[in-house]
């Protein structure tokens, strides 16, 4: 079929989808995408709020500039230019590769953020440090607690205040290349076995303490969030008898595992959903014998010199017609009913991204507690210099 007659077929569900994974794989342009799914056309007439709109969600003049800290490759660069159509304000986006570095800089003062996205386990610990602000949610009317799931919400509430409103959640499983290996893998119990077995110097483990030993402590039996000094012993010995049979330690195993590198990896649903989606062989499994369930949130440090502009950044990003562009930005699952109505048929209905309440019920959401424990800190590193 020719190009031309390709870009004329009629948009269906699988057209977009088709359409989508070739923008993610980086085969046609962000232009071509918005033109012939014809999301470029419905931005212009329906998706972006007026700066009427916003100027509503805050009652005093903004700034030029609004300041974003969050993770990689987790927002659609288009969303702020949006934005700043819309408002006049310019985003500046940073980056953390870790929640102890996002820690760290918010404990140590050297942080310069507006709103950040920290996870679900460190809001209580940011609260009682005093490093996040409640939020007046007056100030968000994009924001509908009616269309939340209450599963993902609750770590936001603190002592009957909110302190974070959620971006997405996810979990936290095992990516495969089943065309590599014959091994059954259901479970982290499996995990590790065919990591000293059948996939030796061809598995990666996360270089993220808390994925790492806790799937470690969940292959032995034990609470992804043990600090238990006896299972933690018992999770290092695993750790240090899989070390030499590692690709690496590192939570960009992306590259490894679309290259065949890699046959076995630690990996995040929206990763996962994406090597699946364009590598068929690579599965995406959670482990049977438990694993991890989070949330990611939004939240407005107690530091923050643009407070206005975060409240109206943040409202923006709370708009469904936003929020469904962010979701299909980064593959990671929302929490907002009225976003999940605006998605296509197959992302709804992706297991990888949204499984069923049975896979999920053996999961557990991180706890405060491992952030600041030094016997896990002590052995992730090392691991990580082994």
């Amino acid at each position: 079929m020719r190009k031309h007659d390709r870009d004329n077929l009629p948009m269906t569900v699988r057209r977009f989808m088709d359409e989508f994974m070739r923008l993610k794989r980086g085969s046609v342009t962000r232009r071509h995408f918005l033109g012939v799914t014809g999301l470029g056309l419905a931005s212009a007439t329906l998706g972006l709020p007026t700066r009427p709109f916003l100027d509503e969600a805050h009652a005093q003049p903004l700034g030029s500039r609004v300041r974003l800290h969050s993770w990689p490759n987790y927002h659609d660069p288009a969303t702020f230019q949006a934005f700043t159509a819309a408002t006049g304000v310019k985003v500046a986006v940073t980056v953390s590769g870790s929640t102890e570095e996002m820690l760290q800089k918010l404990r140590h003062g050297t942080a310069n953020w507006d709103l950040i996205v920290p996870t679900n386990y460190v809001i209580a610990h940011y609260v009682e440090l005093g490093l996040i602000d409640a939020l007046d949610l007056s100030r968000l009317p994009n924001y509908d607690a009616r269309s939340q799931n209450l599963l993902f919400t609750g770590a936001g509430e603190v002592s009957g205040r909110i302190y974070g409103l959620p971006k997405n959640w996810g979990t936290t499983g095992i990516a495969t290349n089943t065309a590599r290996l014959s091994s059954p893998i259901t479970s982290w119990k499996d995990f590790f076995r065919t990591a000293m077995n059948e996939a030796t110097g061809r598995t990666i483990i996360h270089d993220y303490q808390l994925t790492a030993i806790g799937s470690a402590l969940v292959s032995l039996g034990y609470s992804f969030n043990s600090i238990d000094p006896h299972e933690l012993a018992e999770a290092e010995r695993l750790l240090m008898s899989a070390r030499p049979h590692l690709t690496a330690v590192d939570s960009d195993y992306q590259p490894a595992m679309r290259a065949g590198d890699a046959w076995l990896a630690m990996c995040w649903a929206s990763d996962g959903q994406q090597l699946h989606r364009d590598i068929p062989e690579i599965a995406y499994r959670l482990g049977s014998d438990g694993g991890e369930l989070w949330t990611d949130f939004y939240a407005i440090p107690s530091s923050a010199s643009n407070k206005a502009e975060a409240y109206a950044l943040l409202n923006f990003l709370l708009d469904p017609q936003i929020a469904v562009k962010e979701h299909l930005a980064n593959g990671a699952a929302t929490t907002d009913s009225r976003v999940i109505d605006l998605l296509p048929e197959e992302i709804r209905t992706d297991r990888i991204i949204y499984p069923d309440e049975a896979a999920l019920s053996v999961l557990e959401f991180s706890a405060a507690i491992t952030l600041t424990d030094k016997t896990r800190a002590e052995i992730m590193a090392r691991f990580r210099s082994a």
